[in-house]
């Protein structure tokens, strides 16, 4: 096959954007909303929509994605206050990496009620360090750090129920 990807010739660059190709048609074929193919090189995250790309850590077996209802509309505020508050904490994300649910479940910080939680505010993780569990339909699902870093903010609540695509820590 020719190498079509513009380029300054890497073949590795030119699989990578072939493959990137390939895997956009599957997600438009079968009408996919998100796609993550994960390596030990790379994590290419495919979204539909226009969404800005973010990696999310998958555990090693893939799961088909849960359909879930968008998420609503901005409504018109009920007092004046409230507006605000949102726009302001979109700067703090554009410095740190934001790990988010792979899945609709239950968190959980620790693996069960009588262990240490898997991590804690301020401490430093390796790509690939499990940072919590989702329990899906009674599986529990590993969450791992898919950026070495530093935890910055942890989102969610212990035992909380969890949106796809809900953000649950900012590592920095």
């Amino acid at each position: 096959m020719a190498k079509q990807a513009k380029g300054n010739g890497n073949a590795a660059e030119d699989e990578l954007v072939t493959m990137a190709r390939g895997l956009a048609e599957i997600v438009a074929a079968h009408n996919l909303s998100e796609l993550i193919v994960d390596t030990k090189e790379t994590t290419l995250t495919i979204r539909r929509g226009g969404a800005v790309p973010m990696t999310v850590a998958m555990p090693a077996a893939m799961q088909m994605p849960m359909m879930h209802a968008p998420a609503p509309a901005a409504h018109a505020p009920a007092a004046p206050s409230a507006a605000p508050a949102a726009p302001a904490a979109a700067p703090a994300d554009d410095k740190s990496h934001v790990v988010t649910s792979p899945f609709v479940g239950t968190f959980y910080r620790k693996p069960n009620p009588d262990s240490p939680n898997y991590v804690s505010m301020g401490e430093k993780v390796d790509k690939g360090q499990v940072l919590c569990i989702v329990e899906a339909m009674k599986l529990m699902n590993e969450i791992e750090a898919d950026v070495a870093g530093t935890i910055t903010a942890i989102l969610v609540e212990d035992g909380s129920p969890v949106e796809y695509g809900q953000p649950l820590f900012k590592i920095a």
